[in-house]
């Protein structure tokens, strides 16, 4: 009889990224070692709708009650031969009640993060109902867990601070299907930023040197962004699209240049290069803030750029502009580095071997 791997995670399939990238896209290959691979989640389509929007109350209350019961349904299936594998939380309060029935009931406790989420962060829709969260919690599962997973050694050096069965896996990209979609030719450079609703303000940090970059260069260079449909800036001429899988690789592929700028603060310290490794991965050269993990991602120069200042990010977006040979060079480099370091193919043996350690 295969050993059962309960995954717990807070969206449905192929909705948010921190899941297709840390554990989705290994269910396949799980499978085939001859786990059972079970997958609940809390919010689906139609929930969505409600649970990201203002107001609702009465809703999201109700959201909330089903997701709980949900969760009573997964406790009365554990067993002690049963892993359950935590993506961020189990459930969206600060409450640790699934966790602590994981362990009454004799079953191992994977926690998965890729973020500082142990710091309050609450959507901008939600937030009369931070009183409902708990900053602590993150600790709390941490020290519950029989194994806790990092995207990367500064999540790692939280965990162990409490818990020495902490391990890193970086988030991580299917380089096999994650190939560039060739595209009709364009005679302005295309400057491109990926991201959520949530994280719109990262790219808001790189308007002053985009003004001025299209200030300069006009028609020549055209700015793009995904990820929230509602986001406009008439100075840069840039309405925002709304993300779908369906077009992802598509979309993605039309940028030149990819951008991740983040501020130096220790959210972003917690972040796993998602965004990044995305460009990276399509041979788009990229430009990163050298930030946490960022700093490891890129060797600038060599298979990347890193920036700070806004004085250095417009200087190194306007060479790329310039050199479409160093475009070219930088993007090869960035996708053998996905595929050496950070691809899916390089790392699921250390998924394998997490389970194994604990059947």
């Amino acid at each position: 009889m295969s050993k059962r791997i309960l995954f717990i995670a807070q969206h449905r399939p192929q909705r948010s990224p921190s899941q297709r990238f840390r554990f989705e896209q290994y269910l396949t290959f799980l499978e085939k070692a001859g786990y059972r691979c079970d997958f609940s989640y809390l919010i689906n389509g139609k929930d969505d709708k409600v649970f990201y929007k203002p107001g609702n109350l009465i809703s999201k209350l109700k959201i909330l009650l089903k997701s709980y019961y949900k969760r009573l349904e997964d406790i009365a299936t554990l067993s002690p031969d049963t892993i359950v594998f935590v993506q961020r939380e189990a459930f969206m309060t600060g409450s640790v009640f699934f966790e602590k029935n994981v362990k009454k009931a004799g079953a191992k406790l994977i926690f998965d993060f890729d973020d500082s989420i142990w710091l309050q962060n609450v959507s901008d829709a939600n937030r009369y109902l931070k009183f409902l969260k708990n900053p602590g919690k993150t600790r709390k599962v941490i020290d519950l867990a029989d194994r806790v997973v990092a995207g990367n050694q500064y999540l790692a050096d939280f965990a162990a601070k409490t818990n020495k069965h902490v391990s890193i896996i970086p988030t991580t990209i299917d380089t096999d299907a994650y190939q560039r979609v060739s595209r009709p030719q364009n005679d302005a450079v295309v400057i491109g930023w990926s991201g959520s609703i949530t994280t719109i303000q990262h790219f808001e940090y790189a308007i002053p040197f985009l003004k001025r970059i299209k200030e300069e260069y006009g028609d020549r260079v055209k700015i793009k962004v995904i990820g929230d449909a509602n986001y406009s800036n008439e100075a840069l001429d840039v309405k925002g699209i709304a993300w779908n899988e369906a077009d992802e690789l598509k979309e993605l592929s039309e940028f030149d240049i990819g951008i991740m700028p983040l501020p130096d603060d220790e959210w972003a310290k917690g972040k796993c290069g998602l965004k990044g490794l995305q460009y990276m991965a399509l041979e788009i050269p990229t430009i990163m803030s050298p930030v946490g993990v960022n700093s490891e991602i890129i060797q600038h120069g060599e298979n990347g750029m890193l920036a700070s200042s806004h004085e250095e990010w417009y200087g190194a977006i306007k060479q790329l502009i310039e050199d479409a040979e160093k475009r070219i060079a930088l993007g090869k480099k960035g996708r053998e580095t996905v595929i050496s370091e950070y691809s899916v193919q390089a790392n699921a043996n250390k998924y394998l071997n997490l389970f194994e350690e604990l059947s």
